[in-house]
């Protein structure tokens, strides 16, 4: 039977990545994260696995977000026993992430039985604590740009996605009588951003699985810093505060390097700057402990001293009593939280407090998917519901595309531009379905490559 391919996720949207692949008897799933955004897409994490969780013969992650991981314990909990691979920086924000993962799960549904809001009786977890300690007791190391066998049929070789840390492209080759090569690309990074390497190609794959979340735009002329050091001012100027809703890993370090870049520099001034979110906090030592996979010019910087993440009016709030004091900090100052899009953490305690004066500015920095809180501050909502009662928007929203750690169009385009030679079939995934079409359609035009766009639980045979 020849190799088969199982979109299980990730496929029309931009979360839940989740890649079935299956050769001589042999199961393999590419990442297995949760699915976030609009409440139908969520209760996709509810429906009964598709398969048998003890047939999966071993797992590989892209990276350490938890689109791309964060499922992982309820897999544990269905029974699978096998390898979870992953470079060492993906390792140690896994055992991050996955703990402080269950622990929201346990807490919202702790929050549904208080206030009577599960139509479940009592509201479960998703999976607990003890289920992410399962999972994260399965991790095992894989080396970057060398090849090795995980299962036999299964041969993998990662290279840097210039995503966040740790994060990796992977190419599988499949033996047998149908020998085959998958790329899948996990989610693309940015060329030049700040901290870490930027994306490596892979130089051929028969099938390519490609990453499209910005497949339909670009993320503008402005940079990223120009874009900041005008947010800033404007907040400076009224004496505000800017609220940041960021992914606690990557996007939180890239603005804490720029934070400190600008005022090195004498650009901005040294305003106080709190990173509330322990998963942050803990994302940015991590960092820290890895800089074989910085850039050169962050290299540069350590050698000479001056750590990269250093910014000198930094206040970390780990704890509850730490971030309630923020309430009483007046401007100028900067706040940045955790969740990203901000569907849950204490980035909605700062939200409820700082939304309703004008003063203020929310400062988006990253994709907002569809349903997510971040995606009405972006279309101009004028109130936001949170914590059961509706907050008035009030303060100024701005995005800045230029600080999304996913590659636009046009590097998109350049990471595909680095295969040799046409693939049988090009599949676009982790994208909603107009920017996968739209994408579908230049790649078509530029190369002129077989061009897929997966349903969720569509399934490719893999033959030659």
């Amino acid at each position: 039977m020849p190799p088969r391919l199982r979109f299980l996720g990730a496929a029309g949207t931009v979360t839940g990545s989740r890649y079935l692949v299956e050769n001589a008897g042999r199961r393999v799933l590419v990442d297995f994260g949760l699915f976030q955004g609009k409440k139908e897409i969520r209760l996709r994490n509810w429906e009964p696995l598709p398969f048998d969780a003890t047939s999966i013969d071993a797992v590989v992650l892209t990276h350490a977000h938890v689109d791309h991981c964060a499922f992982l314990p309820a897999l544990a909990r269905a029974g699978f026993r096998g390898p979870i691979y992953g470079t060492r920086p993906t390792l140690d924000l896994l055992r991050l992430v996955l703990p402080d993962s269950a622990h929201l799960q346990e807490e919202q549904a702790e929050y549904a039985n208080e206030r009577g809001f599960s139509r479940h009786h009592p509201a479960l977890p998703l999976y607990t604590a003890d289920d992410a300690e399962a999972a994260l007791a399965l991790a095992q190391p894989m080396p970057y740009r060398q090849s090795f066998e995980i299962v036999p049929g299964f041969t993998v070789m990662c290279r840097d996605a210039g995503h966040i840390l740790g994060s990796v492209n992977i190419e599988v080759s499949l033996g047998g009588e149908e020998a085959t090569t998958v790329a899948f690309s996990g989610d693309v990074g940015r060329y030049g951003q700040p901290i870490i390497e930027d994306p490596e190609p892979i130089p051929a794959a028969d099938w390519i699985l490609c990453e499209s979340t910005y497949g339909d735009r670009l993320h503008g002329a402005e940079s990223g810093r120009d874009g900041l050091i005008a947010a800033i001012r404007a907040v400076i100027d009224r004496r505000g505060v800017m609220v940041i809703p960021a992914f606690a890993i990557g996007r939180t370090q890239t603005l804490l390097h720029e934070f400190r870049s600008l005022a090195a520099e004498g650009v901005i001034p040294e305003i106080p700057v709190y990173i509330d979110s322990p998963m942050a906090i803990e994302a940015t030592r991590i960092f820290g402990r890895h800089p074989e996979t910085y850039d050169q010019s962050s290299r540069t910087l350590l050698r000479n001293g001056h750590p990269p993440l250093d910014y000198p009016n930094l206040h970390v709030a780990a704890a509850r009593d730490q971030s309630m004091a923020i309430n009483r900090v007046s401007g100028p100052a900067v706040i940045i939280s955790s969740s990203g899009m901000a569907t849950g953490g204490r980035v909605l305690h700062h939200l409820r407090n700082r939304l309703p004066d004008e003063r203020n500015m929310v400062l988006l920095v990253g994709y907002q998917a569809e349903g997510t809180r971040g995606r009405s501050l972006l279309d101009g909502a004028r109130e936001l519901k949170m914590h059961g009662r509706f907050v008035p928007v009030r303060a100024e929203v701005r995005s800045l595309g230029g600080f999304s750690a996913h590659a636009d169009q046009s590097e998109l385009l350049r990471w595909l531009g680095g295969f040799t030679k046409p693939p049988r079939a090009l599949f676009l995934t982790h994208g909603e379905d107009e920017p996968r079409r739209v994408f579908a359609e230049i790649v078509r035009e530029r190369f002129g490559w077989d061009v897929r766009i997966p349903a969720h639980g569509d399934e490719a045979t893999l033959t030659l």
